[in-house]
This record gives C-alpha cells, sequence and structure tokens, in this order.
C-alpha cells in the first residue's frame, strides 16, 4: 500500500526540516510504503532552498494559490501516481508523525473512506487552540451537524488522510479558502464514510497563522454560508443522480 503525505508550505523556513525529518523517521515505524511530498506555495523565505538542499521532494508553485490550491496541487500529484492513500499535514510542525498510521489503519481496513485527526476527542492532546477560534469550531460543527446529520468536532483540523475515491473527488473539486470545513460537507453529502481519530497536537512555535483573531468573525461567517452553499449543492446532485 502506498501512502502520500501532502505538506502544504507557506513560508515555513523554521519548521519545514522538522516535519520532513519526523516524517523520515516514520517510516521505520509503518508497514507500508511512506511518501511525502511539500507543497511549497510561492513561499517568499527560504523553504524552497531547504527543500533543495536537503534533497525534501518539493513542488515549488510559482504563485501562491492559498491552503486549498496547495492542497490539491498534492492531491493531483497522488492521482497521477496511484496513491492509495492520501493524508493533508502542516507544514508548522503542529502535526505528530507518530498518530500517521492511526489515520491509515481505518481507510486500510476498507472501514472508512477518510479519518481526521481530532484534538477534541480522546483526551490525548494537551494543545486545543485559541478560545475564540474553538468557538468558531463548535459552531461549525453545529452547522455540520444541520447540514449533513454528522457530527464531526475538529472542523478545521489539517490533519487527515482519504482513500483513492476522495483523492479522485478532491483532485477535480476543492475549496481554496479554509477548505477543511467545506469539504466536509460534501464527502459526507456523496456518502462516504468519515472517522474522527484522536490524536495529539502542538502549538505552532514559528510564524503565525493565517487565521488572526480579527479574521476569526469572517472567517466563521464565510465558512459557515459556504458550508450551506455546498449542501444545497449536493442535494441538487444527488437529486438529478450526478
Amino acid at each position: 500500500m502506498k501512502v502520500l503525505i501532502i505538506i502544504p508550505a507557506y513560508n515555513e523556513e523554521k519548521s519545514i526540516s522538522m516535519v520532513c525529518e519526523s516524517l523520515e523517521k516514520e517510516k521505520n515505524h509503518v508497514d507500508f510504503i511512506l511518501d511525502y511530498i511539500v507543497i511549497n506555495d510561492g513561499s517568499i523565505d527560504n523553504t524552497s532552498k531547504i527543500c533543495k538542499e536537503n534533497g525534501y521532494p518539493v513542488i515549488n508553485l510559482i504563485h501562491n494559490l492559498g491552503i486549498g490550491g496547495a492542497v490539491q496541487t498534492g492531491f493531483k500529484y497522488a492521482l497521477k501516481h496511484n496513491y492509495d492513500i492520501a493524508i493533508q499535514f502542516d507544514g508548522d510542525n503542529q502535526h505528530d508523525a507518530s498518530f500517521i498510521k492511526d489515520l491509515v489503519e481505518p481507510i486500510k481496513n476498507g472501514k472508512y473512506n477518510m479519518t481526521i485527526g481530532s484534538r477534541y476527542i480522546g483526551g490525548i492532546s494537551e494543545f486545543k487552540s485559541t478560545k475564540l477560534r474553538q468557538i468558531g469550531i463548535k459552531f461549525l460543527s453545529l452547522i455540520l451537524k444541520l447540514t449533513t446529520n454528522t457530527k464531526i468536532y475538529d472542523m478545521t483540523s489539517g490533519f487527515r488522510a482519504v482513500d483513492k475515491n476522495i483523492i479522485k473527488l478532491f483532485a477535480s473539486d476543492y475549496p481554496n479558502d479554509y477548505p477543511e470545513p467545506e469539504s466536509l460537507v460534501s464527502v459526507i453529502k456523496k456518502g462516504y464514510k468519515v472517522l474522527e481519530v484522536p490524536v495529539k497536537m502542538r502549538e505552532r512555535k514559528f510564524g503565525k497563522s493565517s487565521i488572526t483573531p480579527l479574521k476569526s468573525i469572517y472567517y466563521m461567517v464565510k465558512v459557515s454560508y459556504a458550508m450551506i452553499v455546498r449542501n444545497i449543492i449536493e442535494k441538487r446532485c444527488l437529486k438529478n443522480g450526478k
């Protein structure tokens, strides 16, 4: 079985080596082929140079596409190279590579199409997020519950694994801005099975999140609207047999 880790990275010169080296070590602890690809999303720092000097596999995007465009590039790569599972994995070193196998197993045994690494279940992650962002995530979780009758606690987790079916879906259709919640609506409405898996996450040590406190309210409103619209679109497609 072939598994690809997709690492979207924008100005992650201080953390990208730690991320890639953690994945290199994890290769020795799994029973499947584990590859990774850094999607350098038009960084203006030394992210590209560090990848080149250390031999890390990288795709350098000429322009900054945003998180959705960068991750979709990874899914296109996974589809082209016939990977069985693709895993989104942040380039800021917040995710713990030792939990990759926990995300892979439910897909590997055929029970689920998608798994989400969650810091809000299982009680194993000390780091959650800021209070303001936690409120926003709970609100998005409510929107998902109302639109799909599915409860997901860590709606914005960037640590997610998908099977071949969803790789193909995301390679052709993936939201651009803060895509995790909106894409969840699409996946669930299309009948794919999703499982939340407890993982540990670390607080970002370098750089800063693209979601600032001032953007949080705008983000919540924008994503809520996008989720509702996506739900309407998927309903229409289902009705028309598409």
